[in-house]
């Protein structure tokens, strides 16, 4: 559900020759490649589907801290956003400790932003605990999850990709009914800490997260195991031995021998004491290099992968498309955090607990994603019309939603959202349509940055709204007009293209 990293797989490899290796490799769209899927599926249960259903906790947040629905609303953003924002940056760690160490570290991260968040005094608390901990270590425990399916597979990457981001629809029905029957069994801050507890089996996905070969993860740059190496003090305990040997014979003689015959296990001692400081600080001094020759490769091919695409801002489409992302996201994600209180203000309560209006966004956008890609994939249909008339039925959706106030009616318009949501699914081919599949994964970046800030800021703004008219209409409205200026973003600079081509070709004929 989250553009961000669902439909693509990353590839944070240093050479290309590691990338042949990858291929004979018997794990490689079969086997342990499977697992991966099944990491990758459960992540997005727990991360994304538990942060689309935040829309439960904000309710009892409001009643707990009586804030504004502005400043309560940055909660649930600020762990959104956070956690695309964050999405290019992960792959710092990614290079450096590898996908399973920092799969492991975002999960622990996660569940302690979690736990830590039950014990919040105000929502001031929880922008530290939940927004940015919880939110970066779902950022950290996300994208591994989404690169390790993209180096498992190469002939059916993208129906791994597929079935794992699945996820995310299952995840949102199934936390939503676990939350509202937790909060209302425990309490809310109950509620979060045996969610905190939940989180924990992240690590269990990271732990599956296994290297395909032993330099492939960050494990050992050199493919070589540290303790396989010669230790280098060895030689020098040679020569120290050889001198010592020389001495004795030079000083040679019966009164010598006995002596030294005498101090021998005493200076066997003191040796293997040296020798052993010896071997301690070189591992040291070896680890500490290791480490550190990582660390700048990593951050050399991270910042030469996301800050050396500035020729991509020369795209003027492509600079369209990132518009677009950053008015688009936040139209999908007001629905999943304001429609409880909806609900509740419509007095739909009774029936939204039967089945709760976010659980058919989540159902319904599986089918669209699957329905949406295949239909896209037909030789004689294109992805942008595809790709746009979702567009076009999304906003129009966003526009209907005010309008309705019975439960089947909204219903109703949550089961267009969430199918019309499926073009998700064409993002990475609609990108890579626009600059090509060399800079595919940097583009997306860029995409992922714009969808964070979007999610980032949709919320409070949908908040503050409500607080100056007390209506969520307007909320609607707004988000619907920005999102429709992005839609023309995506409409006018193809014209403005086919224009200046047919300038151009008018003044060279005028030329001739």
């Amino acid at each position: 559900m989250y553009t961000s990293h669902e439909d693509i797989g990353y590839d944070f490899e240093d050479d290309p020759k590691d990338k042949k290796t990858l291929k004979p490799h018997p794990d490689i769209d079969g086997g342990w490649a499977w697992m991966m899927v099944l990491s990758s599926f459960f992540v997005h249960i727990l991360i994304m589907g538990s942060q689309m259903a935040l829309g439960v906790l904000n309710v009892e947040w409001l009643e707990e801290f009586h804030q504004s629905r502005g400043l309560t609303a940055w909660v649930s953003s600020l762990s959104m956003g956070v956690t695309l924002i964050v999405g290019p940056f992960i792959g710092l760690f990614i290079n450096t400790c590898g996908c399973r160490r920092t799969a492991i570290i975002g999960g622990l991260l996660n569940s302690l932003g979690w736990v830590l968040s039950a014990y919040a005094v105000n929502v001031y608390y929880l922008f530290i605990t939940f927004g940015l901990a919880a939110g970066f270590g779902s950022g950290m425990a996300y994208l591994p999850a989404v690169v390790m399916v993209g180096r498992y597979f190469q002939k059916r990457r993208a129906l791994a990709q597929g079935l794992s981001t699945t996820g995310t629809g299952f995840g949102t029905f199934l936390m939503t009914v676990l939350l509202k029957y937790l909060c209302a069994e425990y309490g809310w801050r109950n509620a979060m800490f045996i969610q905190g507890a939940v989180s924990l089996n992240l690590c269990v996905c990271g732990a599956l997260m296994r290297p395909l070969s032993p330099g492939m993860d960050g494990d050992d740059p050199e493919g070589k195991a540290p303790h396989h190496v010669l230790p280098a003090h060895s030689t020098e305990s040679v020569r120290s031995s050889g001198q010592l040997g020389d001495a004795e014979e030079k000083r040679g003689g019966p009164g010598t021998e006995d002596s030294s015959l005498g101090d021998a296990p005493a200076q066997a001692c003191q040796e293997k004491a040296a020798h052993r400081k010896d071997m301690c600080a070189f591992r040291l001094l070896k680890t500490v290099s290791q480490l550190t020759m990582r660390v700048r490769r990593g951050f050399r091919d991270w910042y030469s992968g996301y800050f050396g695409t500035a020729s991509l801002f020369t795209n003027r489409m492509f600079v369209a498309f990132i518009f677009w992302a950053l008015f688009a996201y936040s139209s999908f994600v007001i629905p999943f955090i304001h429609l409880p209180e909806i609900v509740n203000l419509y007095n739909l309560s009774e029936q939204n607990d039967v089945f709760p209006l976010t659980s058919i966004i989540a159902i319904v956008h599986i089918f669209g994603k699957v329905v949406l890609g295949v239909v896209a994939d037909l030789p004689c249909i294109s992805v942008w019309n595809v790709f746009l008339m979702a567009n076009f039925t999304l906003v129009l959706s966003i526009f209907i939603l005010p309008l309705m106030h019975t439960y089947a009616g909204l219903a109703v318009i949550c089961a267009l959202i969430g199918f019309s949501s499926g073009y998700f699914s064409l993002m990475p081919v609609v990108t890579e349509d626009l600059v090509g599949i060399e800079h595919l994964a940097n583009a997306y970046g860029i995409i992922i940055c714009a969808n964070g800030i979007s999610a980032l800021l949709g919320p409070p703004f949908a908040g503050w709204i409500y607080d100056i008219t007390q209506k969520y209409d307007f909320s609607f409205y707004i988000s619907g007009l920005l999102y429709m200026v992005g839609i023309l973003f995506l409409l006018i600079q193809p014209c403005i293209q086919i224009i200046e081509q047919s300038r151009k070709k008018y003044m060279d004929g005028a030329n001739v």
